[in-house]
């Protein structure tokens, strides 16, 4: 369900709307009655990272780190 709330509201009883935004609901605020941001709760990852995942999965070029002559030029323009 979304709500819809003015500004003047918003500032008011914010505490009240983030205990409904954390209860899964969405508000939406507006100004002069027109739309103009949503308060919605974040939505976590589904999984958590797994450090090292990749490993041994993906190499750097050896010359990664090597001037780029071209590259630099662009940044000297």
């Amino acid at each position: 369900m979304t709500d819809t709330v003015n500004i003047h509201e918003a500032k008011t009883h914010l505490s009240r709307l983030i205990d409904k935004v954390e209860a899964g609901e969405e508000i939406v605020i507006a100004r002069a009655g027109r739309p103009v941001a949503r308060l919605a709760p974040l939505r976590r990852a589904t999984r958590p990272r797994v450090p090292g995942r990749w490993r041994d999965q993906i190499t750097m070029a050896a010359d990664f780190d090597a001037p780029n002559d071209d590259i630099t030029r662009d940044f000297e323009r």
